[in-house]
């Protein structure tokens, strides 16, 4: 199937209130273009120098979202643009993209990683990790950075019931924490191999890459 198609196939699948991330890490531009000119307005990358050259050279209305790991150094060169950070996974680059929004006199929206997955390599914060961040004070004071959610990657593995296990333990800790905290109106699980389990436990968001564009060579 077309790129195209492929875009109206997933969308068919998702409700109203969920978002498509597109993700288009290593896609040439002429890709994205044939998925923006169907309507698509949000794309995700994870290298900051590909997503910098990508929005300096595509449409303004593109709304931007890094969801890889992000390191602090950085930070500085996607502030000027950048719509959601998916993957804040510490207090310190928490601080950084305070610091380098407030340079552009914006606030930069970001959703706290939590690590649900049991592989070592994913990031991400637990449970008790969070919840003292979003008690600390100093966080608190920031001014150029709204925490507007959660995020979340499943373990890569076959065993469906495990990766429902760990979006419903997502779901679970968001539901705690939108009580206390308004800006909560995003759950970011679900990707393209696991998004339709992630949708059922309760994603507002999803990030499918390989069944619009295809696999990455």
């Amino acid at each position: 199937m077309s790129i195209k198609e492929n875009l109206s196939s997933i969308l068919s699948t998702l409700p109203e209130s969920v978002t498509l991330v597109a993700v288009s890490k290593t896609k040439p531009i002429s890709d994205l273009q044939q998925v923006y000119d169907e309507g698509q307005r949000i794309f995700g990358e994870n290298r900051v120098q590909e997503m910098t050259e990508k929005w300096e050279n595509m449409p303004k209305d593109i709304e931007w979202h890094m969801i890889g790991h992000l390191q602090r150094n950085k930070v500085k060169y996607m502030a000027e643009y950048v719509s959601l950070i998916h993957g804040v996974d510490s207090p310190r680059l928490l601080a950084e993209i305070n610091k380098q929004a407030e340079k552009y006199n914006r606030t930069i929206s970001c959703l706290l990683q939590v690590h649900i997955a049991e592989e070592d390599t994913k990031f991400g914060f637990d449970e008790e990790e969070l919840l003292a961040l979003v008690e600390n004070e100093e966080f608190k004071a920031y001014k150029h950075v709204k925490i507007v959610g959660l995020m979340g990657m499943a373990t890569f593995t076959d065993d469906m019931n495990q990766v429902r296990r760990e979006f419903k333990s997502l779901k679970s800790l968001y539901t705690k924490l939108e009580k206390t905290y308004p800006n909560f109106t995003i759950l970011s699980m679900g990707m393209s191999g696991d998004y339709k389990i992630a949708l059922e436990e309760g994603s507002t968001m999803v990030r499918i890459g390989s069944s619009i564009f295809g696999t990455r060579k």
